[in-house]
């Protein structure tokens, strides 16, 4: 008996002293995505908790939406912009560095960063980030982008790329430093608006980052 509430003691213990997955909210007009971030990121993690601590990324836009691919925002000049005002410039005057390893599924949570020709290192941006949309992939775009981009995918990856999808072509070139949790239905929302010529919706959707 005495065992059995030493056992019970100690689970209560270890349930009371281990850390509370932290959640944030992404509130649109098309819905709430709950998203949690990741501890093997820390450095994308605590830059993304104090800019939401901050109230950096109130009335920001998803300046940039690709159906099937992703939705994009975190630009500051998004903020009241003009509606043929040209974004996806705009941070707080500073990188992240790359903190490369988790995948691209659906609801993947990534940093935006400049292109490989100016940015070598793939260093992140310090604001801008995209949520991933995607597709469902096939075994043969799967073994094609590990072979191509030297990647061991696991059977459980696999699976999930198959039947959630995602972007693998941009595993090990980005960041992923989250996950939507709740709310993939408000990607797949958002990823169907009108868009105009570079990509940037006919109609603001704006955002509002808040600790849940």
């Amino acid at each position: 008996m005495k065992n059995v509430l030493f056992g019970v003691l100690v689970i209560c213990l270890f349930a009371a002293c281990s850390p509370k997955q932290e959640l944030y909210l992404i509130e649109t007009d098309y819905g709430t995505m709950t998203v949690k971030l990741y501890d093997s990121t820390p450095q994308h993690r605590d830059n993304f908790k104090k800019l939401v601590s901050d109230g950096y990324y109130d009335d920001l836009l998803f300046h940039r939406v690709i159906k099937q691919f992703m939705i994009q925002g975190g630009d500051p000049n998004s903020r009241g912009a003009a509606p043929n005002a040209r974004l996806g410039s705009g941070g707080p005057g500073y990188t992240i560095p790359a903190e490369i390893g988790a995948k691209h599924f659906k609801g993947a949570l990534s940093a935006a960063r400049q292109g490989d020709a100016v940015n070598p290192q793939k260093a992140s941006s310090g604001s801008q980030f995209y949520v991933v949309q995607g597709k469902p992939a096939t075994e043969q775009e799967l073994n094609k982008m590990a072979e191509m981009k030297k990647i061991t995918y696991t059977e459980e990856e696999k699976q999930k790329y198959l039947s959630q999808g995602g972007t693998p072509f941009l595993d090990n070139d980005y960041t992923v430093f989250g996950e939507v949790v709740e709310g993939l239905d408000v990607i797949d929302k958002i990823a169907m608006v009108k868009t105009a010529p570079g990509d940037r919706p006919v109609t603001d959707v704006k955002m509002k980052i808040r600790k849940k």
